[in-house]
């Protein structure tokens, strides 16, 4: 199975970027994060046309999670079951073929010291809470999306220049960490050691062209699921060209 996900920065602005990687990479299932438009507007005709199943979970101009797949699913989750009406849309979850996929669109925390850091904080504690309380570490499942935080130095192109900010700040690593704890693995990791491979560029300062990158686009697969994990791949070529996502899709091969 070959799972990607890709935080799109607007599906409806980069719908023809979407469709050309979709024909030419082929995935059996892509998550989408920031999709920025509600259900009932996300532009499901194109998908069906390329052979694509939609599960989406959206709102007005923030935020929106998405799941697009060769077969339907055969059980959906959208959001935390305590979440009220109304509230940030920022996770959908599916069953494909046995495995779960978790798709997870992790709050900024727009800055240091204040509610919305937080909330990002209290965020990842609700997620491995979520994936405690309804499975075990040696079940099949997948947890990816725009994690909004780099894990390690290695994952940053200048450490000490990033250092307690946000994305690269040590209270988000400590939630990811415990959140991994669990019995989760960053798949890149389990078949790349070095560093200097990023997911994301600021549009700002040339950072895409300058290599200022930072890789918050994560795949994490359970105990279950470790042993089948063939290949992690950052595609940083769909980062290229004219009105891009600032974010690459990061694709990983299961047997």
């Amino acid at each position: 199975m070959k799972i990607a996900t890709w935080n799109v920065n607007s599906i409806r602005a980069r719908l023809p970027r979407v469709s050309v990687w979709l024909e030419h990479e082929q995935p059996d299932l892509l998550c989408m994060q920031e999709t920025k438009v509600v259900d009932e507007a996300f532009p499901r005709e194109a998908f069906h046309d390329l052979g694509y199943h939609v599960e989406s979970f959206g709102q007005k101009t923030y935020n929106g999670v998405a799941i697009v797949s060769r077969a339907k699913p055969e059980e959906v989750l959208r959001g935390f079951p305590e979440d009220a009406p109304g509230i940030e849309r920022r996770l959908i979850g599916g069953r494909y073929a046995g495995i779960w996929i978790l798709n997870v669109y992790v709050p900024h925390g727009t800055e240091l010291g204040t509610p919305r850091f937080d909330f990002k904080l209290d965020w990842l504690r609700r997620l491995r809470g979520l994936i405690q309380s309804r499975w075990q570490p040696g079940d099949p499942i997948l947890v990816c999306g725009d994690f909004n935080v780099a894990p390690e130095d290695r994952d940053v192109h200048d450490p000490d220049r990033w250092r307690g900010q946000l994305l690269f700040h040590p209270d988000e690593q400590a939630a990811l960490r415990a959140l991994m704890e669990w019995g989760l693995h960053d798949a890149f990791r389990l078949h790349t050691e070095e560093g200097g491979h990023f997911s994301w560029w600021d549009y700002r300062a040339g950072a895409f062209h300058r290599g200022w990158g930072l890789r918050i686009d994560l795949v994490l697969v359970s105990d279950g699921l470790r042993e089948h994990c063939r290949a992690v791949a950052i595609d940083r070529e769909a980062r290229k060209g004219r009105k891009p996502s600032d974010h690459a899709p990061v694709v990983a091969d299961l047997a």
